[in-house]
């Protein structure tokens, strides 16, 4: 038995160090391995007949008592992932159980199936929430041989009861006898790797023509007996081929279902490539400027018309002129003050700057003007002047660089008028929030942006 237990963990080892990486089954695979080989061992009793004073159980113990006396090695084929055929050759040393009160015996039984399988999991379509899990069904026909073989304590005498001989181990030895009938069983099992998994299967046979008990005695031959023998064994299986997984795991779609899926997806991606997160008229995968303000008008890419590249959309710095005479001569101040200062701290209005200047472009004039207009109409307000640069050069110049560009723009509105106390310069160093190799995206980082505190 420990010889046994041995074998069965080597192959174990040897299948787990060989095996491929987990693939996640949550995947449609187009092809699958088909082929796989088995090897099981166990315990197989015989249920039915028996001669009196001997039984294969021990009544004193859970389930009758263990013993090892169950080997068996198979080949199985899947047609598809649900239906297949499998082949086995087993082994069993059918004998008392040691401890029982059984008289003792022993018998060989030799056995080949040939049976279909079923996988229930692909049968009832529910793969998905199986996962690691399977469960196979088998049926089909066997063939044996039974021979019952001496143990030390008979005595080789032979007397009859109703035709049956008992105390018969000697004189039965070397006898043997063919048998046929039916197989049938369950085979639960879990995946442990993608070509290998481990299995508990449950299997009865049913001999339609036997004259041995299995304790080794032989009936007349006019008295056909009907044997049944239950085996129950933990199994190692191994798929081979080309493919990455069994098809008992893989999750699999027919032609057409796969069409379909595809084409969904498709369409998803359509529909997520023409939503318009800004709301400008331009699908997403068309806009530049993704962030556009909505009713604001934009070019055929999404981007804010600005002719006069001041960094303000031109409708809306006509909006805003005319938002300024308004709230001159009404009490409409605190609508349009809400609208203004969401689009200085929005960043549409902005100071930016030539590589390595500390001076405002002549572009940028217009910006700082209407900073220093909303100032002036806002006595009570004060501004964070946040520098910026790009990605050239140390992060100790552009440090630098950023807080010089925002001390300029102060002086620039100090000479305006402004207080200084309602000026607070901040040097955020480099911006690198743009493409650095771009000429054209760094002209964007260097600036000058405005919060209103």
């Amino acid at each position: 038995m420990k010889k046994s237990l041995l074998l069965f963990f080597a192959l174990f080892a040897f299948f787990t160090s060989n095996a491929q990486k987990v693939v996640d089954t949550t995947q449609v695979l187009d092809s699958y391995n088909k082929w796989s080989i088995e090897f099981d061992l166990g315990q197989s009793k015989g249920a039915k007949p028996y001669s009196e004073g001997y039984f294969a159980s021990d009544p004193d113990k859970f389930l009758g008592g263990f013993q090892l006396n169950h080997y068996g090695i198979g080949v199985r084929y899947m047609f598809s992932p649900k239906f297949g055929i499998k082949s086995r050759f087993s082994y069993d040393d059918i004998k008392n159980l040691s401890g029982s009160e059984s008289l003792p015996f022993k018998l060989q039984h030799l056995q080949l199936s040939f049976e279909g399988v079923v996988n229930a999991i692909r049968l009832f379509e529910i793969q998905d929430d199986a996962k690691r899990f399977g469960l196979l069904f088998h049926f089909g026909l066997q063939a044996s041989q039974m021979s019952p073989i001496s143990n030390e304590g008979s005595d080789g005498l032979g007397t009859t009861t109703n035709g049956v001989f008992t105390n018969h181990i000697n004189v039965n030895k070397n006898k043997k006898e063919l048998n046929g009938g039916l197989i049938v069983g369950i085979t639960p099992a879990i995946r442990v790797l993608n070509d290998f998994s481990i299995y508990l299967d449950v299997t009865i046979n049913s001999n339609i023509r036997q004259h041995f008990n299995w304790d080794g005695a032989y009936a007349d031959r006019n008295n056909n007996l009907t044997g049944s023998l239950f085996t129950t064994s933990l199994g190692l299986s191994y798929s081979f081929g080309k493919e990455k997984i069994h098809g008992d795991w893989a999750i699999i779609q027919d032609k057409q279902s796969k069409e379909i899926n595809e084409l969904n997806n498709r369409i998803g991606e359509i529909e997520t490539l023409m939503n318009d997160t800004d709301k400008d008229g331009v699908p997403d995968y068309l806009d530049v400027e993704n962030n556009s303000i909505a009713g604001v008008t934009v070019d055929t890419k999404g981007r804010m018309v600005d002719k006069n590249n001041n960094g303000v959309p031109d409708e809306l710095e006509k909006y805003i002129d005319k938002s300024i005479e308004t709230n001159n001569s009404s009490n409409n101040a605190t609508v349009s003050k809400g609208m203004l200062e969401k689009l200085i701290n929005d960043g549409y209005v902005a100071a930016y700057f030539d590589s390595g200047k500390t001076q405002p472009t002549n572009a940028s004039t217009d910006n700082i003007g209407f900073i220093l207009n909303y100032l002036r109409n806002n006595p009570e307000k004060s501004i964070d002047i946040i520098g910026y640069a790009d990605e050239l050069g140390s992060s100790k110049l552009n440090t630098k660089l950023s807080s010089d560009r925002s001390q300029n723009v102060k002086a620039i509105l100090m000479k305006a008028g402004i207080d200084s106390s309602r000026l607070n310069v901040v040097g955020n160093g480099i911006d690198n929030s743009v493409d650095k190799n771009s000429e054209y995206a760094r002209r964007l980082v260097r600036k000058v942006l405005f919060q209103i505190k």
